[in-house]
């Protein structure tokens, strides 16, 4: 999946990285605690969160994850937007909680993260 699908699926808003749209997607992670991302997520997987801070970015970074979608309405500080664009990370912002995120993913078939 790419990740203008996963806008389109989630009605979601670009904050930055619209020139990313067509970067494919292979898995989806979703979590408040970036250690977990660090100790459980994937390559090029999508991360839901509701934490909007530049942390968020450089976890991303750090596990070749190039889209980050911010659940419930959270929008991303300045700072968190200015270093995603410098990483060629797209930010996504969408309405739907994080557990119905995760689920419209989930069954549009974008696989857990999770390396098991």
């Amino acid at each position: 999946m790419i990740i203008a699908e996963i806008a389109l699926l989630l009605d979601a808003e670009y904050k930055c990285g619209e020139d990313q749209q067509e970067r494919v997607i292979l898995a989806g992670c979703a979590c408040d605690m970036m250690s977990d991302v660090l100790a459980f997520g994937r390559d090029q997987a999508v991360l839901l969160t509701g934490l909007v801070n530049p942390q968020v970015v450089r976890t991303a970074e750090m596990m070749d994850i190039f889209c980050i979608v911010l659940v419930r309405g959270k929008q991303p500080t300045e700072a968190m937007i200015e270093l995603a664009r410098e990483r060629s990370v797209a930010i996504l912002v969408t309405e739907y909680s994080m557990f119905s995120a995760c689920g419209i993913l989930y069954n549009a078939g974008v696989p857990a993260g999770r390396v098991e």
